[in-house]
């Protein structure tokens, strides 16, 4: 059965984007990729008609699409990557601006109209006329969905089988690629990414087999981060395994909350901490952290860094290749 997120899961979700756009900051452009050009080119009208299974059913593009509109979460971030940009998005982390990382910047020439995230503005994407509407990270919520598909065009929702916004970075990749006629493209970042995760993890042995947790402190209180949450699952490709005791509090989310009295769940090999919405400061002055045995003995990795935060939040190909490229020192350090 296919999760939909209840209202405090929703709230959650909201929380996390607005916690960000009250912490964001500007950043510049990196020159790692060549900036993506408005629509696909004609090469990749060849591979079209084609099919995607989505949790409603198989959705068919019938031609190369040239209006896009991005509502998922990082759907704007691989149309990017792909060499496509949309006419309208989601801005899931608040970014501001043109909706993208760091690690994203200077690939649109004209930005997108921002179109809200929980509550979409459907007057706003009606007016786009976009040919194809992406969603492939979201709530996969029915009533959502029957709302874009009457605008007639073809709308890609979570994968089939999926769950809300546990649709994987390979999931979303790959789906974004076939319906913009980019797979070949798609397939080659995938590789490319699967290849740096293996380096990273080849030259830091030490992190095969140690345990480590994801913690998160926000106004609310603690909770953790589980496996099928991207953060957790950037850890374990690098040769970590998630702690079997916050492992055991999995439900149905990729959020787990943890009381006060729960805290010591975090202790592990290595401790990760994230933030919303408060400072590392204030995190570390948490007398109840401290006394975590991981903590106490400096096995942790703050993560306070809002494009680091922002590129494992993402859980898109070019954040997680950021990621990668910012995070693995720190986690080395903290381990050893």
């Amino acid at each position: 059965m296919r999760f939909v997120p209840s209202r405090s899961r929703r709230l959650f979700l909201a929380g996390v984007a607005t916690a960000v756009a009250l912490s964001a900051c500007s950043t510049t452009g990196t020159d790692d990729d060549s900036a993506a050009e408005p629509a696909a080119s004609a090469s990749s009208a060849g591979q079209f008609p084609v099919t995607i299974a989505t949790a409603f059913g198989d959705v068919t593009v019938e031609k190369q699409p040239t209006k896009v509109v991005t509502l998922g979460w990082s759907d704007a971030e691989v149309a990017l990557a792909l060499g496509v940009q949309p006419v309208g998005d989601a801005d899931w982390l608040a970014f501001g601006g043109d909706g993208q990382g760091a690690w994203n910047q200077g690939k649109y020439t004209t930005p997108p109209e921002k179109l809200g995230t929980l509550e979409l503005d459907m007057e706003k994407i009606a007016a786009l006329q976009p040919d194809l509407i992406l969603d492939t990270r979201s709530s996969g919520d029915k009533a959502r969905y029957d709302q874009l598909a009457a605008l007639g065009v073809p709308v890609v929702d979570i994968p089939q089988g999926g769950e809300a916004y546990k649709t994987t970075w390979e999931q979303q990749l790959e789906m974004v690629g076939k319906a913009l006629g980019k797979s070949a493209e798609a397939t080659q970042l995938k590789s490319d990414l699967d290849a740096q995760f293996q380096q990273v993890a080849a030259a830091n042995p030490q992190f095969a087999g140690k345990t480590v947790t994801a913690g998160v402190k926000t106004s609310q209180g603690w909770g953790a981060y589980v496996s099928g949450d991207g953060r957790v699952d950037f850890l374990t490709k690098l040769g970590f395994t998630s702690a079997p005791e916050v492992e055991a509090l999995k439900k149905d989310s990729f959020f787990v909350n943890l009381s006060n009295e729960q805290l010591n769940t975090l202790d592990a090999d290595l401790t990760t901490v994230f933030m919303i919405g408060l400072t590392a400061d204030q995190v570390k002055a948490d007398k109840l952290l401290q006394a975590v045995p991981s903590v106490k003995a400096g096995h942790v990795v703050y993560l306070d860094d809002k494009d680091i935060s922002a590129a494992f939040s993402s859980n898109s190909v070019l954040g997680l290749k950021y990621a990668l490229e910012k995070v693995p020192p720190l986690l080395a350090g903290a381990l050893g």
